[in-house]
């Protein structure tokens, strides 16, 4: 979109906030989110970001490296559309299309190269940031904006731009599916992998999983290949979903674009809610309409309206708790947290993603060089007799934090203050917010996740 476009953007994203008055909630003015947790109704206008969704430029370098200058409201499928053509793709592609780079970067992302690249903040360069005195900062690594930015979840601004390294990507990805009986055997096939880089000689590029219950769980080894695929890649777009086929095959062959896209069509497997994975009922959805932000929006509107729920309680049915979480816990400790979650929450199946974090960030402390696996679960489960909303999320808190663990925040939270204030290193973010806010305008990252403000 080139760099005039850009500054034009930018000067309108700090006129809007310049108008929202003092003392009221500051936010995104944005059609969509990826955010499932609550917030309080506001009358005050957000922040005019619409000019701020594409890539500026892509750039090579003589050494065969890339960059990309990218808005901060940026899709990942928009950015993909922009660099892939060309032979690239962002370090780590997280698995929604409608994710922001700038959202996946204050927020956190995680896909399947997260345990060789890292999380997306990590192949960041340098950004550009909204703060709360209406500047636009820009920051590089081992600055304390820079460093303290990533799981802000805009405590501390709002990156307009980031630049960000790319990695080659050819144009099909070979899959082995192996199926595990013994959660301890998957885990230290994952942390032999992790250390390795390959298993039985062959390269592993993406590496992630599924456990559908203890006893049936898989691990999927992505290898990028350069030479025409042998076989017709596999198509998930359409009757079939992708997870089934973990249960289905050994061996799978996807374009580099579809298996990047591949958990977005059914939202993983949370399409079931609607009623996707019933064939008559698929046949007559859109195939347009088989997108997370769909599904998403439907949520939402469930959400704010609570049609289910009514027609639920009108049927005898107990209310149901959001368990809708990702978490990171030690690989050793990996078995023991999904039996545990098996046992106490019951939710089937869950998503398993292999991470290491080359450095120590503030605001979401992994010990660098530590292989973690983040385990994720989206659902809802039914409130006990004698039980109330939140006792499972926070069942789940304190079992993440006994393993050595520590959750995303994208969605419900329930940790106390002091307990918070530990985990995410609070009193960092207060540190730069003096720097970067003095008036505090920004709602702070306690606010915002617990209190859902």
């Amino acid at each position: 979109m080139g760099w005039s476009a850009h500054v034009l953007a930018v000067r309108r994203l700090q006129a809007s906030y310049d108008a929202i008055p003092a003392g009221s909630p500051v936010r995104l003015a944005k059609r969509t989110s990826n955010l499932f947790r609550a917030r309080a109704r506001t009358t005050a206008p957000g922040l005019d970001v619409s000019g701020l969704t594409g890539v500026i430029s892509l750039d090579v370098a003589a050494d065969g490296s890339a960059t990309a200058d990218v808005q901060g409201m940026c899709t990942y499928e928009d950015l993909v559309d922009a660099t892939l053509p060309r032979g690239w793709i962002p370090l780590v592609v997280p698995q929604l299309r409608s994710i922001t780079l700038g959202g996946a970067v204050t927020g956190l992302g995680i896909e399947s190269t997260s345990f060789r690249n890292g999380l997306p903040h990590e192949s960041v360069l340098e950004m550009d940031v909204l703060t709360g005195d209406g500047q636009v900062v820009r920051t590089t690594p081992g600055e304390d904006l820079f460093d303290a930015f990533p799981n802000s979840y805009g405590s501390l601004g709002y990156a307009t731009r980031l630049r960000i390294r790319l990695e080659r990507a050819p144009e099909h990805v070979d899959l082995r599916h192996l199926r595990f009986d013994d959660l301890d055997a998957l885990a230290k096939t994952v942390a032999v992998i992790v250390e390795q880089g390959e298993h039985d000689g062959v390269r592993v590029d993406g590496l992630d999983g599924v456990v559908f219950e203890p006893g049936e769980a898989y691990l999927t080894l992505a290898t990028w290949r350069d030479e025409p695929a042998a076989t017709t890649p596999s198509d998930y777009t359409g009757m079939q979903p992708y997870f089934r086929s973990l249960q289905q095959r050994e061996t799978d062959t996807l374009t580099m674009y579809d298996y990047l896209w591949r958990w977005d069509t059914d939202w993983f497997w949370c399409s079931g809610a609607f009623g996707l994975h019933d064939p008559r009922v698929r046949r007559l959805w859109p195939r347009r309409w088989r997108r997370s932000d769909v599904y998403s929006r439907i949520i939402g509107l469930e959400n704010r309206f609570h049609v289910a729920a009514r027609i639920d309680r009108v049927r005898g049915k107990p209310d149901r708790e959001r368990v809708i979480q990702d978490i990171e816990v030690p690989v050793e400790r990996t078995a023991e947290f999904v039996r545990w979650f098996d046992d106490h929450v019951g939710m089937r199946p869950v998503w398993l993603c292999p991470l290491r974090a080359t450095r120590s960030w503030p605001s979401y402390p992994l010990e660098p060089g530590a292989t973690y696996v983040n385990v994720g679960f989206w659902g809802t489960v039914a409130i006990e007799p004698g039980a109330a909303d939140g006792d499972k999320n926070r069942a789940v808190e304190a079992c993440v934090t006994a393993l050595g663990g520590h959750k995303s925040l994208y969605s419900d939270a329930y940790y106390d203050r002091e307990t918070f204030d530990r985990l995410y290193g609070v009193d960092n973010l207060r540190r730069v917010a003096l720097q970067t806010d003095p008036d505090t305008r920004l709602t702070g990252l306690y606010e915002k996740a617990v209190n859902r403000r």
